[in-house]
C-alpha cells in the first residue's frame, strides 16, 4: 500500500477574488465555519474574460479550497454572500485520488 486513497467525496474549489485582502476575509470565514480544511491564496493571477459584451483583463487572487463534496452548497452560499463580484467564480472539482493521511485530515477538520 502506498498511502494513496480514493478521493471520492472530497472537492477542490476554485474561487477568484479581486484582492489578497478579500481572499483572506473569505478564507477566514469558511475556515471559521468549518466549511473547509485549508485555503491557499495564490496572488497575481492574470484573468482575461468576457464581461457584459467586452473582453476584460484583471489581476486577481486565486483561492484553492479543500473540502468535502457535501459541504459545497453551503460553501458556495457563504462565498457568494461575502464576495464583491456580481457573478463570482466558485467551481468545485472532484478529488479523484490523494494522500490518505491528507484526506483523513480534511475529514477530521470540516464539520457537516
Amino acid at each position: 500500500m502506498n498511502g494513496d486513497s480514493s478521493g471520492a467525496g472530497y472537492t477542490v474549489v476554485l474561487v477568484t477574488v479581486p484582492s489578497q485582502e478579500e481572499g483572506q476575509r473569505i478564507a477566514r470565514a469558511v475556515l471559521e465555519q468549518r466549511l473547509a480544511a485549508c485555503v491557499n491564496l495564490v496572488p497575481g493571477i492574470q484573468s482575461l474574460f468576457w464581461w457584459e459584451g467586452r473582453l476584460e483583463e484583471s489581476l486577481e487572487t486565486l483561492m484553492v479550497i479543500k473540502t468535502k463534496e457535501e459541504l459545497l452548497p453551503r460553501l458556495i452560499e457563504t462565498v457568494k454572500g461575502l464576495h464583491s463580484y456580481t457573478v463570482c467564480e466558485v467551481i468545485g472539482l472532484p478529488i479523484i485520488q490523494g494522500n490518505k493521511a491528507y484526506l483523513d485530515w480534511i475529514e477530521e477538520t470540516v464539520q457537516l
